[in-house]
This record gives structure tokens, sequence and C-alpha cells, in this order.
């Protein structure tokens, strides 16, 4: 289909076509339908910022191509803030596709944010990393996922169906952990006092950490876990002599067959795996098949992991790419100068 493109900033009026635009060309996401809300959440109300977007508009004013980088921001060793973006929520309408689309809102959108963002970084799949290496991402490696298999028969009876690819039942699998939304929205000043100890506690040993980490502040996590509309994520505690030592959150989900908790964060005192271990046996615990979450090196949930019955499952995890807005990544970055959870890397 022939026509000039324009290509412009992504304005409020926009949204309900993006929504169908992204509907069309990637189904209804991770909760399963697009929504106003949803999109809102994500890029408005994100507190490291509202997302850039573009999109590219036809001749007779339709949509037809959308872009937005998700805001992030990392902190290091010295303390100093990392700000970056993540590629998310790209389509193109069939009938514009070889077009050019997709890579001009990309540039253009790397061009925008150039001089506020240092790192761009994001988890293609086997399809679309191809074109991102050619538009000078770099490929850093796979980040893995442990599983912890809590019901074993359920479990290889739902593997065995997946591998014959046969359909797993419709609706959300069943939990027993409480709602994280409800956990964090109506605290009594007792718990707001733990958790707050906790984060700072946290925060100080994280602080000696040279890989770059997210920063669990009260802010993000009432946004990523508690405000989350449709995700459904519960929360785990652990608690010794009254205080707060344990704290996890993650939500159930269909793998096909599989019902599964994604575990997505996990914050302990520093050094205490066995509160670690606890919270992963848990998570195991809430009525799933089984849990996946990734153990970063050197954290208390990878030293526990083992004991706590959590295995490196093969050929899974997500692969790492990234670049700067102006370029090549620089040759010394590599995938062991992150500290990720599952909650920074997990598609939303």
């Amino acid at each position: 289909m022939g026509g000039e493109l324009t290509y412009r900033g992504l304005e409020p009026a926009d949204v309900p076509a993006v929504l169908e635009l992204l509907t069309a060309s990637l189904a209804g996401g991770p909760t399963g339908r697009r929504s106003a809300g949803f999109f809102d959440w994500k890029h408005r109300e994100n507190p490291f910022g509202s997302s850039p977007g573009l999109v590219a508009v036809a001749a007779d004013g339709r949509v037809v191509g959308v872009r937005l980088f998700l805001r992030w921001q990392w902190r290091d060793g010295t303390g100093r803030t990392v700000r970056a973006v993540r590629p998310v929520d790209t389509a193109t309408h069939p009938d514009f596709r070889g077009r050019g689309i997709f890579r001009r809102l990309t540039t253009d959108l790397l061009e925008q944010v150039s001089g506020e963002a240092e790192l761009v970084f994001n988890t293609p799949n086997g399809n679309s990393l191809p074109g991102y290496l050619r538009m000078g991402w770099r490929e850093l490696g796979r980040v893995p996922v442990a599983l912890r298999v809590a019901r074993p028969v359920s479990f290889a009876r739902g593997a065995r169906a997946a591998l014959a690819r046969r359909p797993g039942p419709s609706g959300p699998p069943r939990c027993e952990l409480p709602s994280a939304a409800e956990w964090l929205a109506a605290p009594d000043a007792g718990r707001a006092a733990r958790l707050a100890e906790l984060r700072a506690e946290r925060e100080r040993a994280d602080a000696a950490d040279p890989r770059l980490h997210t920063v669990r502040t009260a802010a993000y996590l009432a946004w990523r876990y508690g405000a989350a509309p449709g995700l459904d994520y519960r929360v785990v505690t652990v608690e010794r002599g009254g205080e707060l030592v344990g704290l996890a959150f993650g939500r159930p989900r269909r793998r096909g067959p599989l019902a599964e908790f994604t575990l997505a964060e996990l914050i302990v005192r520093p050094g205490d795996r066995a509160a670690a271990g606890q919270l992963l046996r848990l998570a195991a615990a809430s009525g799933c098949d089984h849990a996946a979450t990734h153990l970063a090196p050197g954290t208390e949930a990878a030293a526990a992991g083992l004991r706590a019955g959590c295995v490196r499952a093969p050929r899974t995890g997500m692969v790492l790419a990234a670049r700067t807005p102006a370029g090549p990544l620089p040759a010394g970055r590599t995938l062991a100068d992150w500290r990720f959870s599952l909650g920074d890397l997990e598609v939303f």
C-alpha cells in the first residue's frame, strides 16, 4: 500500500489506535487484554518517568506503526544512577510492513533519548534478535531461570503435554498466597516500619556491590507489584522475632499445560540465606506446579537455591542485548556487570 508516512511523537489521543494495533500484532499481552489502564500504568505512572514513544501515521490518518521505550534506572557500586530505556510495545500494521517503519521509529527514538539515557537494553526473542544486532545492539548472554518443582506428578504430566503441544486449561491457576496489591496498599504502621527497615538494610548492603541493580524503593515496589492492573502479583513474607526478614513478589501464570509461580523479586536481610531458602520454598508451595526465578550469582537466593530444591532449567531464560543510544555498547560491558531479579527483565 502506497502513500507518504508521517513520523511524530505519540499523543494521548493515539492510545486507542495504538492499543488496537498492538493487539492485532502481539495479541493481548501478559494480561490477555490491552487496556488503557494497563498502558497508563506501564507508560505514564512508572516512577522512572513516562515512556517516550513515536508513531507512524498513514496519509489517511491511521496509526500504522508504534514504538515505545520504557524508562528504567540502574544503580552502580559507586551509588551513581544509570538512566536507561527498554524498547517495548512495537508494532507495524501488516499492510505497511517492509517499508522500514520499525527501523525508522527505533533510530528516531534512540536519537530522541540520547541526551537523557546512557543505556538501552532489552530481551529480544529469537525472531527479533537478528534485527536488533543489525541496528547496533550487542548480545551479552542468556539470563538463566531456575525451577523449583512443587508437585512432581502434575509437573511431569504438564511437561509431557507441553512437549506434545497439547493446550492447557483456561483461566489463571489457583494460588494460595495473599495479594501484593492489598499488602502494599494498606500496611499498618508496624508493617510499614518493618518493610522500611528491611529495604534500608538491603540497600546498604547492595551499595557495596559493583554490579548494576535496581533500587527497590517503596515507590518502585508499589508501582511494579502493587499497582499492575491484571497481573495478580502475590506476596510472600518471612518474619523472625517480630521482624520482617524476607519478602518476595511473584505471580501465578499459565505456561501451557503447567501452572507456574513466577517469582519476580526476593528481598532478604544481608547474609540471611535461611530466609531466602524459606521464601523459595513458600513460593513453590503456592499451589502451582512449580516456581520459576532467576538466582543472581553471589546473592543469598543463589546460595540457598540448591538446598531449597532449585535447579537450572535447560533451554530457558532470556537473552540480554544492549547498546547505548549513540552507538555500540563499550567492549568492557558484560552480562556479569548486572545483578538481576526476574522482575527487572520480565516482559510486562
